[in-house]
């Protein structure tokens, strides 16, 4: 295993401090295993929006940040919502910059997987779709059955790690995440 083999970036579809896919992430993080680091980059909100314009070598401190934040993570776990059944565009941007240089971006072959919470029968699948998809055209490598789509409802207003079949859903996500890594 590699040096960055036991880190996993976090990335975070919602911005809001009370977001109940901040605290699925939350369990993420503490779902995981014995010597794994999931770091979540908490700074997609200070992101410009992407531009080739000025992707260049005085490229926004923020971009730099997260492409370190990717180049030293054996894999990443996106946490999202679905806004108006898709990608947040905060996410959505995140992806655009991790993109680049094309064809070489940080996540490049890395595993990486989509989990999250939304409003509605489906628990955000268009959305997790729609972020499987972008992420994968972009680098890095789709762990195909790696999958958790919660319809909030299911959560009755509770953190995520108080319910049982969820908290063993992250933990099994995440684990098998690490596996991938290679």
């Amino acid at each position: 295993m590699s040096d960055n083999g036991t880190n996993v970036l976090v990335l975070i579809g919602s911005l809001r401090a009370a977001s109940v896919n901040r605290q699925l992430a939350e369990l993420a993080v503490e779902s995981a295993p014995d010597g794994v680091t999931l770091q979540v980059f908490d700074r997609l909100g200070e992101l410009p929006h992407y531009n080739e314009d000025i992707d260049n070598d005085d490229v926004a401190e923020p971009v730099r940040a997260l492409r370190e934040a990717a180049a030293a993570a054996g894999a990443a776990l996106v946490v999202t919502p679905e806004y108006n059944g898709s990608i947040p565009g905060v996410l959505k941007n995140a992806i655009d910059w991790l993109s680049r240089p094309w064809g070489n971006g940080a996540l490049k072959d890395k595993p990486f997987a989509v989990i999250g919470t939304a409003l509605g029968q489906y628990g955000g699948v268009w959305a997790h779709d729609e972020t499987r998809k972008s992420f994968a055209i972009a680098g890095p490598r789709l762990v195909e059955d790696l999958k958790l789509s919660i319809p909030t409802k299911v959560l009755e207003d509770k953190h995520p790690r108080e319910n049982d079949e969820v908290a063993a859903s992250v933990r099994e996500v995440v684990g098998k995440l690490v596996a991938e890594i290679g």
